[in-house]
């Protein structure tokens, strides 16, 4: 990355050059030249911007350009991270306002030209571009289409005089920054075999769009957060003001999708805070899925507690309803807990779960209070979301607005009660009501008090952090509506996923650590009451890749049923230290809901952890390609196994699965 990097002989394309902004920036006021559609871009700041210095410090180059005209002035700091581990750059933008007040509607932070350009000619059209599609318990459904397919042409003016108007985008606008999409993509050049990949690191609102430059000879990418084209973002900026854009991740490699993964894999371990849970991946039972559903007491949870800790658990926590005497949605917010649920107070339990070897946790939603709470209620309106005069109520709940010092004070008051005065090492932090565009109040728009306020919360739980280091609080947000790397670069452990049905929740965690690390994502394994072994089989195997969130009626499973959960956790304890270095494969492709065959693997340097999962198929033998060469096979989970076969070569995998709804956990060694 240093100036010797840089060979002066060769020679670029002119338009390439012309089209070639580190930043587009648009301001209130002024023209946009170009016949462009809804493309952000081609603006008059962002070609005029005149380079000033070029700094290297280490890894990390530092890049000053200013602007000037009439009596608008700008300096625009352009910092690009180059992470020591992954072929992976961050991005950012530090934008100081030197002149008169201006208004900002938009500041892009990824703003590369000439994506998959090669040696080799070839029409970006052709490229194959992947992105991640979400829904509450449908999470990380990756879909694939040539961009011709998206509708992206290459070089459409017939005269080659302008580029198309044309934009495949993909824009977030809520609190939820996985709400229907995760905040990444990627482009695979066929051609070439060679992907460029991208992560929005954002809690909130963003926006990325891939279209044509340099008059449709070279696709391009912009990417960053909220703008006003997308979500009606703007921002006065003052004289002697700054904005800093929010940061973008940007690679390229040699190779494939399932390569740019790993290198987003270890990327995102780089970025992440130092901590020991990810290191540990401790054993977590949460009494929620399909068992308990929010309806804890003392009485129920006694022998779940016992039967959680003969089996191996490490973590106990306490999920939903502990607050409150019955129905609880409504009446949030001041996270007291239930005399008529635990009579003998909640610090028994707690203590009573310490007792048995085990640590203790809460479930807790900090972000919002239940409007029919009297305690919300008796609150004054600067304290929540508004808009037009009125506090947004969505789904029977306010939403706090954590640029207010008050609701950040009362919101550390609530986690220092729980870990100071209940005992608690674990909060499982959900988060079911999102806040829609923003506020109203105090704020230039909507959508930038939304900002506001997003980046206020992550700075409250930096002091969180900085307070209780060892406390392990699990980002939720009705299961993933929220996995972007803004939290988890702070949180150790995401909640994946909220699917009931043991078939699909096998589905999504197969494919989970496209979007989070494996030593962080908690994928639930809930043994149901009616349930045979084969179902326990499939739902240990589930989550014995990832972080096991065990769950299920334990206390009302037969001998043998209960013995097969103990004997999952057992073994998953035996390899559990190799996941935080491990980088998921995909043998069989990218897994979706329903499909009737479909594998994970985490392979280290000298073996590959290989989850296989029948779900309904008529066919009872599967093949399993193996890039890397194997000398040995053994099947680790379930130990005891008279029904499924295995034949292996140094390149393949074949399996026999006589009926349905069958996994297996294997370990090959290299």
């Amino acid at each position: 990355m240093g100036p010797d990097q840089f060979d002066e002989t060769v020679s670029l394309d002119p338009e390439f050059v012309a089209a070639s902004t580190l930043v587009e920036i648009q301001i209130t006021g002024l023209n946009q030249p170009d016949h462009k559609g809804n493309k952000l871009g081609n603006t008059l700041v962002g070609r005029n911007l005149v380079l000033d210095k070029l700094t290297q410090k280490g890894n990390i180059l530092e890049i000053t350009q200013s602007y000037q005209q009439d009596s608008i002035q700008l300096t625009v700091v352009t910092t690009l991270i180059k992470d020591p581990n992954a072929e992976v750059f961050t991005w950012q933008h530090v934008t100081t306002n030197q002149g008169k007040e201006i208004g900002l509607e938009y500041v892009t932070t990824l703003n590369v030209i000439g994506l998959n350009n090669g040696a080799i000619y070839h029409r970006y059209s052709e490229d194959v571009l992947y992105i991640p599609h979400n829904s509450w318990q449908g999470e990380l459904q990756w879909r694939h289409q040539t961009l011709k397919e998206y509708g992206l042409e290459y070089c459409l003016d017939g005269e080659k005089l302008q580029d198309a108007t044309k934009v495949v985008e993909v824009t977030n606008e809520t609190s939820w920054s996985c709400s229907q999409f995760s905040p990444m993509g990627v482009v695979y050049s066929p051609h070439l075999d060679q992907t460029t990949f991208w992560q929005i690191e954002h809690n909130g609102e963003w926006h990325w769009e891939l279209t044509d430059a340099g008059f449709g000879k070279y696709l391009a990418i912009r990417a960053g957060g909220p703008t006003e084209p997308t979500n009606h973002w703007w921002k006065k900026l003052q004289n002697g003001e700054q904005f800093t854009t929010i940061p973008v991740a940007y690679g390229v490699i040699k190779g494939s999708f399932e390569q740019a993964m790993q290198q987003l894999t270890t990327h995102r371990r780089d970025i992440r805070r130092n901590n020991q849970d990810n290191q540990k991946c401790p054993v977590i039972f949460n009494d929620y899925m399909n068992s308990l559903m929010g309806d804890p007491t003392t009485a129920k949870e006694l022998p779940m507690i016992d039967k959680a800790a003969q089996i191996g658990c490490e973590y106990y926590v306490v999920d939903c309803g502990w607050y409150s005497d019955g129905y609880w949605w409504d009446n949030v917010g001041e996270w007291l807990p239930s005399k008529e649920r635990f009579p003998e107070g909640i610090e028994f339990l707690m203590n009573y779960i310490r007792d048995k070897g085990m640590v203790p946790g809460l479930w807790l939603e900090i972000e919002v209070m239940g409007i029919n709470s009297d305690f919300a209620n008796s609150l004054p309106d600067e304290w929540f979301i508004c808009r037009h005069g009125e506090r947004i109520r969505d789904h029977s709940r306010y939403h706090l607005d954590f640029r207010h010092p008050d609701v950040r004070s009362y919101a550390t008051s609530v986690v220092k009660r729980l870990v100071d005065e209940y005992k608690v090492g674990y909060i499982k932090m959900d988060y079911n009501t999102p806040t829609g565009i923003g506020s109203d109040i105090q704020t230039d728009s909507f959508s930038d008090a939304l900002l506001q306020h997003n980046r206020a919360y992550l700075a409250w739980l930096d002091e969180i952090f900085t307070a209780y280091p060892e406390l392990i609080i699990e980002n939720c947000g009705s299961g993933g509506m929220r996995h972007d790397y803004q939290m988890l670069a702070r949180h150790s452990i995401q909640s994946v996923t909220d699917q009931t049905d043991y078939l699909r929740n096998g589905a999504i965690a197969a494919v989970s650590a496209t979007a989070v690390t494996p030593e962080q994502a908690a994928i639930w394994s809930y043994p149901l009451q009616d349930g045979d072994t084969e179902e326990v089989i499939y739902n240990m195997i589930n989550a014995m890749l990832f972080r096991i969130h065990q769950s299920g009626h334990l206390a009302e499973l037969c001998d043998e049923r209960l013995a097969l959960v103990a004997e999952g956790i057992t073994t998953y304890k035996t390899f559990r230290e190799v996941i935080p270095t491990s980088q998921p494969v995909w043998y069989t492709g990218l897994p979706h809901l329903d499909d009737e065959w479909f594998t994970c693997g985490l392979e280290t340097s000298e073996a590959i952890y290989l989850a296989v999962w029948r779900t309904n198929s008529l066919q009872n033998h599967f093949d399993i390609p193996l890039p890397t060469p194997i000398t040995s096979v053994k099947l680790l989970y379930p130990q005891k196994d008279q029904k499924t076969q295995y034949l292996y070569t140094s390149q393949q995998l074949s399996v026999y699965f006589p009926d349905n709804k069958m996994a297996r956990l294997y370990k090959l060694q290299k």
